[in-house]
């Protein structure tokens, strides 16, 4: 991601409601202050200045960078509105703090938020706080496949409702967002009005990803079991190699088990893509043994990769120039484009497409594995 927060924010029309969102300085003490449902309370309870020492010096010197999430609530007795936090915790009480301790600090003067007109339903505000998610680059594929599919649910709620199609509260209800997007999808049957396809969802999210990309993420999400994705999101598992995975699991569940748990156990994580090559290539190989040939390939590419660094600058394989990338780039961002806006591709031309981006990415995955 590469645009500001409240750029994000600005592109993701769910609802009536969230199209009504604003930016505003919030009082952090008095009439007006965010509050939140999750304690009753005073700020620092639950966390403490020490464990918020890196924020409050961020905010003294800088600010708060990304506006908080507030939702505004009717008190119901004619009063002023009250401010519900929707996510940004810390950030408050970082903030509550240095207007107690520090106030002639001008960052400590009003919390920046971005506040939406309530009531939001648990829906738009599961998704808003998502949304503020998907503005961090560090986000991790798991919770990006979370994200995703959540959304898409969004889209096709939406669009059973408009198309006159009744959705049970239970199916709305559904925690698990591939449970829950299957159960809308059954509702929709043959009814392509209402269909939520992939390049719509990114659109309206503001996502510079591929639809394929999107499906390539949220499959490995469907068919990994949480806790393995969770861990593979902690040790920074590349898309590429969850996928491998879940294709050798596929066929042979616990053979993919046994080498996910030896390569954690071991914390040699680094492994993981060559021990699963060596798996996929031979029934036979126990985890352990996957893990000693993958062991044997990561040293001679180590090898060979040393090798090249001590070869002559003429011995050395040459870079792609940068203009035939760029070149590259534009056009397929010209072919995304007019993909999304509607256009199709011939069957031989998209025969072709995805042949070459296949060959392309294999290529590419090989070249980063040498």
């Amino acid at each position: 991601m590469t645009e500001a927060p409240t750029e994000v924010v600005a592109q993701f029309g769910l609802s009536p409601r969230l199209r009504q969102r604003r930016f505003a300085l919030l009082p952090l003490r008095g009439e007006g202050t965010p509050f939140t449902d999750l304690q009753g309370r005073l700020p620092g309870d639950a966390t403490t200045p020490a464990d918020l020492a890196d924020l409050i010096s961020s905010i003294a010197n800088v600010g708060v960078l990304q506006p908080v999430l507030v939702e505004e609530v009717d008190a119901g007795d004619g009063s002023h509105p009250r401010m519900k936090l929707a996510a940004g915790e810390r950030r408050l009480r970082a903030c509550r703090w240095g207007a107690v301790n520090r106030p002639d600090n001008p960052h400590f003067a009003a919390l920046p938020a971005v506040v939406c007109p309530g009531p939001l339903s648990d829906e738009e505000r599961r998704i808003w706080q998502l949304v503020e998610n998907l503005a961090r680059e560090s986000l991790r594929p798991g919770e990006l496949a979370a994200a995703l599919v959540l959304d898409r649910c969004a889209v096709l709620l939406g669009k059973l409702l408009a198309g006159g199609h009744a959705v049970p509260v239970e199916v709305y209800a559904i925690d698990n967002p591939i449970a829950r997007f299957a159960a809308m999808e059954r509702i929709r049957g043959t009814d392509k009005r209402c269909a939520a396809p992939w390049a719509e969802v990114l659109t309206r999210l503001g996502l510079q990803l591929s639809p394929r990309k999107a499906r390539e993420l949220v499959r490995a999400f469907a068919e990994m079991p949480r806790e393995v994705a969770e861990e593979m999101d902690e040790a920074k598992v590349s898309l590429h190699t969850r996928i491998r995975f879940v294709e050798l699991r596929r066929g042979r569940e616990q053979a993919a088990a046994d080498i996910w748990a030896a390569v954690k156990n071991t914390g040699r994580t680094r492994l993981l893509p060559s021990a699963i090559a060596a798996a996929s290539a031979d029934d036979e190989l126990s985890a352990e043994q996957a893990l000693v040939e993958a062991e044997r390939i990561q040293e001679q590419a180590d090898t060979a990769r040393a090798d090249k660094l001590r070869a002559k600058p003429e011995a050395q394989v040459a870079g792609v120039d940068a203009r035939l990338v760029e070149r590259a780039l534009a056009a397929l961002r010209q072919l995304l484009l007019a993909l999304v806006q509607g256009a199709e591709l011939g069957e031989h031309d998209r025969g072709s497409v995805a042949l070459l981006l296949d060959q392309l990415l294999d290529v590419i995955h090989k070249g980063a594995a040498a």
